[in-house]
C-alpha cells in the first residue's frame, strides 16, 4: 500500500549506535528539508560491546565532514589494519585477513595467480608477504599515506561514539526526547505507525520512524508482526560474554580472533583499555563455563562486571515494513565476526538516504530496499559460515557440527569455484572484496589445484621481476612506518 503524503517528520526510537548514526546523517545531509526527533530511555541500555569497525566507515565519516584525530581522541580509537585468527583452521595454525589488497592484480585474474606460478616454480616468499596492511599490522606499524595507501578502520569505544554523535546530531537541530515507549499506535485502514505513545503520556507523532530499540524491535517486530529468518542452523552461536580489561602492552593495530572448543574469544585494543569478549553455542557451552573460560584468558585486570548478551542469527523478514525502518540490532544480527555490525547500521542508513521518500512511502521504494539491504547481508552471512565451516578441527562436538553441516549452495559453489580453479569474483551487493575470500580461504585450509594460463604469459625473469618488486616495496615501506603507538600519541592521543 502506497502512503503519498509528504515525509516531513521522521521519528528515530532508540539511541546507541545506530539511533545516533541515524541522525547525525540525517541531520547533516538532509536534515533542512526535515524535523528529527530521537526517543531514548536512560533506564534501557545499549549493548555496546561492538569496538571493530571495517574500512567503509572511514568513508562515512568523510561524507558526515567529521574529523578524524577528534573523533579518535574522543572515542579512544585506535586503528585497525584486519583481523587475526587464531587456531580456526586447527589448534595451532593462524592468519591474518587483513584490508586493502594483496600484490597487484590484472585485468583477468587476481594476483594469487602469479603467486601459485612462482609457488609452482620453487619461490619462497610466503603469500602474506604482498599485502602493505598485513606487513604493517604484524609489525605493529601505522601511518597515514598519500593516496588512501594504507586501508585501515577503526577499534573505539561505541558507547563514548554515541555520545560523541549526539553531540554533533543535537548541534545540527535533532530533538531528543527522554522516555521509555509504553505504546505504538497503528492506523487501523494503512497499518502504517501514526505515533509513539510514552509512560509519561507523552505522544510523538511521525511519518516515517526508524527502529533501533535493538533485539526487541519495538517497533518493527512487536508491533508490526514482520518476522525473522533464523539462521542458527548454519550460525550456531547465540550467546557472547563481554568484559573490560587494563591495557598492559601497547595496543596492537588489529583484532585477534581466537577460536576455542565451542565458538571463539575477540581481543580488541583501545587506547585506554582493551574490550575481550567470547562468543560461543549455548548447545556445547553454559553461560557459568563460558565466563570462567573467559576470565582465564584475558590479559590485565578485569575493569567490569562481565555482561551477556543472547542473540538469534538470522534478519527480519522485511528490513522496511509499512513506514518503519529497522536500524542494527533491530533489523538482524549475524554475529561479531568480521565487525559487520556497524557496518550494516552505516549501510542501512546510506540506503535510506538514497531511497528517502520525500513525496511519499511507496510500495516500489520498499521492495528496493528490503532487495538490497537481503542481498547484502546474505553475502555477508555466506562469508561468516565460511569460517566455521571450512576447518580441520573435530576435537569438539562444535567444530565436528560446523565441518558437517549442510551450507548454502551461494557459499558451496564459491569454495568449489575456488578450490578447482583459485577463481574468487566479487557478486554485486557482496561487502567483501576478492582479497578477502581468498585469504581467508586459504588461511581455512584450502588450496587452488591450478593457476591461470595468464600467469604464464610472464617470462620466468619478468616473473621474478614482478613479484620481488611488490615485495621489496611493501618491506620498505613498512620499515618507513613509525610504531601504532607512536602514531597515535602523536596524531589522536585520548582526551582520557
Amino acid at each position: 500500500m502506497n502512503n503519498l503524503s509528504a515525509v516531513k517528520n521522521v521519528v528515530i526510537a532508540g539511541g546507541g549506535t545506530a539511533g545516533w548514526m541515524a541522525a547525525t546523517a540525517l541531520a547533516k545531509l538532509i536534515g533542512n528539508k526535515i524535523n528529527i526527533t530521537l526517543v531514548e530511555s536512560d533506564e534501557i541500555s545499549t549493548v555496546g560491546v561492538g569496538e571493530a569497525t571495517i574500512p567503509p566507515l572511514v568513508t562515512f565519516h568523510k561524507m558526515l565532514k567529521i574529523n578524524e584525530a577528534d573523533f579518535m581522541s574522543s572515542v579512544n580509537a585506535t586503528f585497525k589494519l584486519g583481523i587475526n585468527f587464531e587456531n580456526w583452521k586447527d589448534t595451532s595454525s593462524e592468519y591474518f585477513h587483513s584490508f586493502g589488497t594483496t600484490g597487484r592484480d590484472c585485468w583477468a585474474t587476481t594476483f594469487l595467480q602469479f603467486y601459485n606460478r612462482s609457488k609452482q616454480e620453487g619461490y619462497q616468499a610466503s603469500y602474506e608477504d604482498y599485502c602493505l596492511e598485513l606487513q604493517a599490522g604484524m609489525s605493529q606499524k601505522f601511518a597515514h599515506l598519500p593516496d588512501s595507501g594504507l586501508k585501515y578502520a577503526y577499534h573505539m569505544d561505541s558507547t563514548l561514539y554515541a555520545r560523541f554523535l549526539r553531540t554533533i546530531s543535537e548541534q545540527h537541530g535533532v530533538k531528543r526526547i527522554e522516555g521509555t515507549i509504553d505504546k505504538v499506535n497503528i492506523d487501523e485502514v494503512s497499518g502504517f505507525i501514526t505515533s509513539l505513545k510514552l509512560t509519561s503520556g507523552h505522544i510523538i507523532e511521525g511519518d516515517l520512524f526508524i527502529d533501533c530499540t535493538g533485539f526487541r524491535g519495538v517497533l518493527i517486530e512487536q508491533a508490526l508482526h514482520t518476522g525473522y529468518e533464523d539462521w542458527s542452523h548454519w550460525l550456531p552461536c547465540d550467546r557472547a560474554v563481554a568484559v573490560q580489561t587494563e591495557s598492559i602492552e601497547d595496543p596492537k593495530p588489529y583484532t585477534r580472533c581466537i577460536a576455542h572448543g565451542s565458538g571463539w574469544q575477540w581481543r580488541i585494543p583501545l587506547q585506554n583499555r582493551t574490550g575481550n569478549g567470547l562468543v560461543y553455542c549455548s548447545k556445547y557451552l553454559n553461560d557459568e563455563d563460558a565466563e570462567q573460560l573467559l576470565r582465564n584468558n584475558v590479559e590485565g585486570e578485569i575493569l567490569k562486571k562481565p555482561l551477556f548478551i543472547k542473540f538469534s542469527p538470522g534478519q527480519r523478514r522485511k528490513h522496511w515494513n509499512k513506514n518503519c525502518v529497522a536500524l542494527g540490532l533491530s533489523s538482524g544480527f549475524i554475529e561479531p565476526l568480521e565487525s559487520t555490525s556497524i557496518h550494516l547500521i552505516q549501510r542501512g542508513i546510506i540506503r535510506l538516504m538514497q531511497m528517502f521518500p520525500k513525496t511519499g512511502i511507496t510500495d516500489s521504494v520498499i521492495n528496493e530496499y528490503n532487495f538490497q539491504a537481503k542481498e547484502e547481508v546474505q553475502y555477508i552471512r555466506d562469508f561468516i559460515i565460511l569460517h566455521y565451516h571450512l576447518t580441520n578441527r573435530n576435537d569438539s562436538n562444535f567444530w565436528r557440527y560446523c565441518s558437517k553441516m549442510e551450507v548454502p549452495s551461494s557459499l558451496t559453489h564459491r569454495i568449489e569455484l575456488f578450490k578447482d580453479h583459485g577463481y574468487v569474483f566479487k557478486a554485486p551487493w557482496d561487502l567483501f572484496a576478492e582479497n578477502s575470500w581468498i585469504q581467508v580461504m586459504r588461511g581455512q585450509g584450502l588450496s587452488p589445484k591450478m593457476h591461470h594460463p595468464i600467469a604464464d604469459m610472464m617470462s620466468d625473469k619478468e616473473q621474478d621481476m614482478f613479484m620481488n618488486g611488490i615485495k621489496n616495496s611493501i618491506s620498505q615501506t613498512v620499515q618507513s612506518l613509525p610504531t601504532h603507538k607512536q602514531y597515535l600519541d602523536q596524531y589522536c592521543k585520548s582526551k582520557g
